[in-house]
């Protein structure tokens, strides 16, 4: 749902792209195409089928998530297509708020269902199934339009040796990544503030609940509202950053997750924390999306495919660090979680000083030549 899709028209900066653009809507089509048919079966099963449920269901998230990741890094590469650089920002920002709002309504509507199953007396191991059959429809509804209405820009080359070709440029880019120096160590920052963010994702919950001593309804209120913030701050942020800088507006949403980690650690009673939320919420979305446009701004355009596949590489590799750190901090030091809070924070704390030595306009020119 954090696609962002649309039938713009070809910006100028970007009208002699490679062929590799007229590939990606193809196998975007086809991988998530996959994923589908396999997840909405699966959910199906799984409302039929007991005792076995949790082998299918790990099957589900595993084959499921799988298939998203390489189709969110195929799509997240129209970007440059979709917006030229001065408005890189705005376009990946639309594109996050719109995946948070429309991650809402999936909520909502599984919130729905399971009120109404609950009034009508069907027990958990129905209706909890039943959502993975709501989401999966959402899924294929919200996906349509990508399938329908986003344009390729450029003919593919008939031909065999794909694959090949795709491995032997991989490798090429591996020996000259010195000619990209700027965006890799964007991509090493990527990987150290994402591994916050994904901390902080999968476990507020938890932190809430174990330190703030939160409900289950108010942990779920606090979920619903970050989210809204973090569509507001999405939106909003990617004009910021397309007015202020690339660079001076990641940096922007590091300072800010630094403050979150600082109040939430420290936060004495429940309005504290969420203020602290809410924060993280803001940078959440603006942080996300502003980094994605980072790299559709770094990436040499003949090669946007395989370098958003490095950056969700980076981004996949830092949730699992991320969550990972923060439990074992609190497993060492016997479940202190605001231990475990500073912890994740080191993490924002390093991306902030990776970022200080990445010269947009000088990884701009590389990327062109590249």
């Amino acid at each position: 749902m954090r696609a962002c899709a649309g039938s713009a028209q070809p910006a100028g900066e970007f009208a002699d792209l490679h062929a590799e653009a007229a590939r990606r809507k193809f196998w975007w089509s086809l991988l998530l195409g996959f994923a589908l048919l396999v997840s909405v079966p699966c959910a199906a099963v799984l409302l039929l089928v007991t005792g076995i449920g949790a082998p299918l269901a790990l099957l589900l998230v595993i084959v499921s998530n799988y298939f998203y990741g390489l189709g969110e890094n195929l799509i997240a590469a129209f970007l440059p297509e979709l917006a030229d650089s001065s408005a890189m920002g705005r376009v990946s920002g639309w594109g996050w708020s719109f995946g948070y709002l429309g991650g809402l309504f999936s909520l909502g509507a599984c919130l729905v269902y399971i009120s109404w199953a609950q009034k009508h007396g069907q027990p958990a191991s129905s209706f909890v199934p039943a959502t993975m059959l709501i989401t999966a429809a959402l899924f294929a509804l919200t996906a349509t339009p990508t399938f329908l209405y986003l344009r390729e820009r450029a003919q593919p080359v008939p031909g065999a040796g794909a694959a090949r070709a795709a491995w032997a440029r991989v490798h090429e880019t591996l020996r000259h990544a010195h000619q990209f120096r700027d965006l890799r160590r964007f991509l090493l920052c990527t990987v150290f503030y994402q591994a916050g963010i994904a901390a902080v994702i999968a476990l507020a919950a938890i932190y809430a609940h174990e330190a703030m001593h939160f409900t289950t309804q108010q942990t779920v209120t606090l979920i619903l509202v970050v989210n809204v913030t973090a569509a507001v701050g999405a939106f909003a942020f990617g004009y910021l950053q397309d007015a202020i800088g690339h660079v001076r507006a990641v940096s922007l949403t590091l300072v800010g997750w630094i403050v979150m980690i600082v109040i939430a650690g420290t936060a004495p009673v429940a309005p504290a924390f969420w203020l602290a939320a809410n924060i993280a919420g803001l940078c959440m979305g603006s942080s996300q999306a502003a980094g994605r446009a980072v790299v559709g701004v770094l990436a040499p355009p003949a090669r946007l495919g395989e370098f958003f596949g490095l950056w969700g590489l980076a981004v996949k590799t830092a949730s699992i660090f991320g969550p990972l750190t923060y439990g074992l901090v609190t497993w060492i030091f016997a479940g202190n979680h605001r231990l475990g809070i500073f912890a994740v924070g080191i993490y924002f704390v390093i991306g902030l000083a990776l970022l200080a030595g990445i010269d947009v306009e000088r990884g701009r020119k590389a990327a062109l030549l590249g």
